[in-house]
């Protein structure tokens, strides 16, 4: 797929941004001069021929008009068969070119096989390797008939031996200069690539610590005004209001940390941050004490899905219990409210979708649904596999 697009695309020597010191003007003007230096032992001969009045009138008219427009075909054919064009276009025109060829070679005095060079050229370079065999190897193939037919006329058997070893050389050519563009395609694929799922990570980082920290920031200064409006525990309130600040530095230090890509997510510490962010918002929270019987490798995984889940429990479930269990390769949250994680979800498709993209990274899943009492259960749960592959 990656080759065919590079083919088609145009990347390759004679393209729209071709290497080398001159860039794309200097190509446009170095190859129209090297393709007519490489056709001057074609155009010398019919002038010769023309200006010795050695042809008639039509014959000197023939021959100078297949010169001229087998010359044009052959100087510019990189700008025809390198640009994104539809198979069919590109094999007409090698076709129509190798069709002038065989006139020259027939119908001009002193046509040689060598002439069929140039339309060689224009098809190994143009083509894919199955049509560039089809007509060259007919050509090649009609060639050998013809000077064994007629030896002498058009070419001795040396000649013929000389024009299959050019024909080869330039179809080894072409197939060189096709993997060079198909590379190339590729290596400008592979770097879309990079930058979009980069873009996805940091959308999804952002998401991740921007939501659960305005999250909690917004729980504690509510909880902060309800305290200072009440003034029955002026304390609390001043207390609510410093963790606030503490919240507000961390969030701008793991924004930082995210943008740079060192930032690391801790089960442990979102654990203490649910259980802060949830008794903020009065909801009973059964939490685990530790999380030593989490596998190592996956606890920054789980460590995502519990502040996400714990997150939109704050913003949606407006539940009075959450309960959260841990195993070895599997994480739980379960609510008792009447919205849940999926009732609301976000709108840029961040949240549960960010969540199955980093599970799927480990080999795991991730299940939400409505409790059959009520309420919203979310289980992380990695893939058997990676337990054996341990």
């Amino acid at each position: 797929m990656v080759g065919e697009r590079g083919r088609e695309s145009g990347i390759g020597l004679w393209s729209d941004n071709p290497p080398g010191p001159w860039g794309k003007r200097g190509a446009n003007v170095r190859w129209p001069l090297l393709g007519l230096l490489f056709y001057l032992p074609v155009l010398i001969p019919t002038v010769r021929n023309v200006a010795a009045g050695d042809l008639t009138v039509w014959r000197a008219v023939l021959a100078i008009a297949l010169t001229i427009v087998y010359g044009a075909g052959y100087i510019v054919f990189p700008w025809l068969l390198f640009r994104p064009r539809p198979l069919a276009h590109r094999v007409s025109f090698c076709a129509v070119m190798l069709l002038l060829g065989w006139l020259m070679l027939l119908l001009l005095p002193g046509g040689t096989v060598y002439l069929l060079i140039y339309s060689a050229a224009v098809i190994s370079f143009g083509l894919p390797p199955v049509w560039t065999l089809v007509l060259g190897g007919t050509s090649l193939a009609a060639a050998v008939v013809l000077v064994a037919l007629q030896p002498g006329d058009h070419g001795s058997p040396g000649d013929l031996g000389a024009v299959i070893g050019v024909s080869s050389a330039l179809f080894s050519i072409g197939r060189l200069i096709a993997t060079v563009r198909s590379l190339r395609a590729a290596n400008q694929e592979i770097a879309t690539l990079a930058v979009t799922a980069e873009r996805e990570r940091l959308a999804r980082d952002l998401h991740d610590i921007l939501g659960h920290s305005l999250t909690t920031i917004t729980v504690k200064a509510g909880l902060a005004r309800r305290v200072l409006e009440t003034g029955n525990d002026p304390e609390r309130a001043v207390t609510e209001i410093r963790e606030v600040e503490g919240l507000a530095r961390s969030a701008l230090s793991d924004v930082r940390a995210t943008v740079s890509d060192y930032r690391e997510v801790s089960l442990s510490a979102e654990l203490v941050g649910a259980k802060a962010a949830l008794r903020a918002a009065d909801i009973e929270a059964e939490l685990p004490q530790a999380v030593d019987n989490v596998r190592p490798e996956l606890q920054q995984t789980f460590g995502y899905v519990l502040r996400e889940a714990v997150t939109n429990v704050l913003r949606h479930a407006r539940a009075r219990q959450v309960k959260v269990r841990f195993g070895r390769t599997w994480l739980e949250i379960e609510d008792d409210g009447v919205g849940g994680v999926g009732a609301a979800p976000d709108a840029s498709g961040n949240g549960l979708r960010g969540l199955a993209e980093r599970l799927a990274a480990v080999g795991g899943t991730l299940h939400a649904q409505q409790r059959p009492g009520g309420g919203f259960l979310v289980r992380a749960e990695v893939k058997p596999a990676l337990e054996v592959a341990s």
